[in-house]
């Protein structure tokens, strides 16, 4: 329904009731009411700044001629559900997200949507339902944390997760470790390196769904603030023009959210979520295409986990715009795309003025960290529908060895810390896919305890799961089918010999196809863990990893 159809005409009294006991006037209900939705609550310090950037959009929305009306999304905070079963939550609160703005925005008739996001999910969440409703939205991500100070260095919370593995192996005191946690998020705002949720913040610049230049200031950098304010006045600028968020979410929009992606080295979850905000905007959008994109787009920004920098040290030197104006100089991005400013990608970046001193946070073209992107798309007998390798966390792009089998990650980790795992192994962690976790965890646990312990370019792991955008080393996740579904990752066998090849683009368990199907004749899917609930639910409707997770 449209804004007439709630609150217009002499049959539309009652409605305008409910609206009057809030304060509104008549006045306030001729102009177009927008939905203002903020991911805020108390779980984490992600998010818990968000309700003050959420006031100042709600205040750039009145300024600019229409009528604001504030509601709050849940969250997970991934960081404290990490390596708990408050992780299965994680990834199916997108889809939470997505459908309390959907249910919010729709319910009560709202022309047009701003959205405040923080921590991981949350951003994609919003992305999606804006796609998915099609109306005038704009998305501005809360901002990260600054960096933590330990032993004189920068540090984020990835060092934390890998100094548990240090402790766990007797490298770092009882209290190291605990100084360490004091002080590696020193503030509000999300985690600080190139995890998840900076990642997505990359692409809603990329995509055209945020102004340029909102990603990279920090939670409690000023200019967060102004940011927000603006966000909320170019909602009406929007509404006026009649641009809707499907005219944004274009296929060239995303080829530009993949370029920068991949020259980034930005998270794996960044290819879930392209691929569901991909579906909800009806764009056809397959792993191929990140593949064919990362093959020739090069790793330019040098990042934690696998590289030196924060984001609040991006934001220093130019922000996400010093990444898309190399990019666009390289012909690598379509300059044409449509953005929330009104304008084309090309035109805003014209227009924005970037003063950088001498750096190595965003490297030249020419002399990129590598010749191609951060992501690698793996296939083979053990993925036959696609996996990922975030190539750019490791500079080890080829491992063989024998499998170690656990079917979960708790199996998995507790083999780790009492050191069963040695230099040559391929850990395999299965059942922890969308349906068969359910939830498709993140592993980060894990891969931080094999680290921890020094065996990162020693030590192979592939799961059906997901990998935080903290997570260094060998790693290969998204392995499709999963476990769950009948995937050839259900009926490995500890000793089988498994081959990767992140230069050429495969994955593959070193048997006959007759001895996998031998193995498959005698193969049954394990018993669900979730009988009653939201992971029931979940379980029952969501797909495929290699087509973004979505619940159908």
């Amino acid at each position: 329904m449209n804004f007439v159809d709630y609150y217009n005409g002499p049959e539309k009294a009652p409605n305008r009731a409910f609206m009057k006991a809030m304060g509104l006037s008549d006045y306030d209900l001729e102009k177009p009411l927008v939905g203002v939705g903020v991911a805020w609550s108390e779980t984490g310090p992600c998010n818990i700044h968000a309700m003050g950037l959420g006031y100042r959009a709600k205040e750039g929305v009145n300024s600019s001629g229409s009528t604001p009306r504030m509601f709050v999304t849940p969250l997970v905070i991934d960081g404290i559900a990490m390596g708990n079963e408050g992780m299965k939550f994680s990834l199916p609160s997108r889809e939470v997200v997505a459908n309390t703005v959907e249910l919010t925005i729709r319910g009560h008739g709202y022309h047009g949507f701003v959205g405040i996001s923080g921590c991981d999910k949350t951003t994609p969440g919003m992305i999606m339902a804006a796609a998915r409703m099609n109306i005038p939205s704009i998305i501005m991500y809360g901002g990260s944390t600054l960096p933590g100070i330990y032993n004189n260095e920068k540090i984020a919370i990835g060092e934390v997760f890998e100094a548990v593995g240090k402790y766990e192996a007797g490298k770092m005191s009882k209290e190291e470790l605990s100084y360490m946690e004091s002080v590696a998020i020193p503030t509000a705002g999300a985690c600080g390196g190139l995890y998840t949720a900076n990642t997505m913040a990359f692409l809603t610049e990329a995509l055209g769904i945020a102004l340029p230049g909102s990603a990279a200031p920090p939670a409690v950098e000023g200019g967060k603030a102004k940011f927000a304010f603006e966000t909320g006045k170019q909602i009406s600028s929007l509404l006026e023009a009649g641009i809707k968020a499907r005219d944004i979410l274009q296929y060239d929009a995303f080829e530009n959210a993949i370029t920068v992606l991949m020259a980034s080295g930005g998270s794996t979850n960044g290819v879930l979520h392209l691929l569901a905000i991909a579906h909800e905007a009806n764009i056809k959008l397959s792993l191929d295409d990140f593949e064919r994109i990362g093959n020739r787009t090069p790793e330019i920004v040098n990042m934690k986990p696998g590289g030196k920098y924060t984001m609040a040290e991006l934001y220093d030197v130019g922000g996400v715009p010093l990444v898309i104006k190399k990019l666009l100089k390289a012909g690598l991005l379509h300059e044409g795309s449509l953005t929330v400013t009104g304008k084309t990608l090309g035109e805003n970046m014209q227009n924005f003025q970037v003063h950088t001193v001498a750096q190595d946070v965003v490297l030249e073209i020419d002399k990129p960290l590598s010749s191609t992107g951060g992501l690698k798309i793996l296939r083979g007998n053990l993925a036959p529908d696609g996996s990922v390798f975030k190539v750019s966390a490791t500079k080890v792009h080829v491992h063989e060895g024998p499998a170690k089998v656990y079917n979960s990650e708790e199996e998995a980790f507790s083999a780790v810390k009492n050191d069963e795992i040695q230099k040559g192994d391929v850990i395999i962690i299965r059942y922890e896919g969308p349906r068969g976790g359910p939830g498709m965890r993140e592993m980060l646990a894990v891969t931080s305890a094999v680290v921890g312990r020094g065996m990162d370019k020693d030590v192979a792991l592939v799961t059906d799961g997901r990998f935080s955008g903290a997570t260094r080393g060998i790693m290969i996740g998204h392995v499709s089918p999963e476990a769950q579904t009948g995937g050839p990752i259900a009926i490995v066998k500890d000793g089988d010999i498994i081959a990767i090849d992140g230069k050429v683009g495969k994955l593959e368990i070193k048997i006959s196809d007759e001895e996998i199907a031998r193995r498959f004749a005698q193969w049954k899917p394990k018993k669900e863990k979730y009988t009653s609930g939201y992971l029931h639910q979940y379980s029952k409707l969501v797909g495929s990893a290699s087509y973004g997770a979505i619940m159908e």
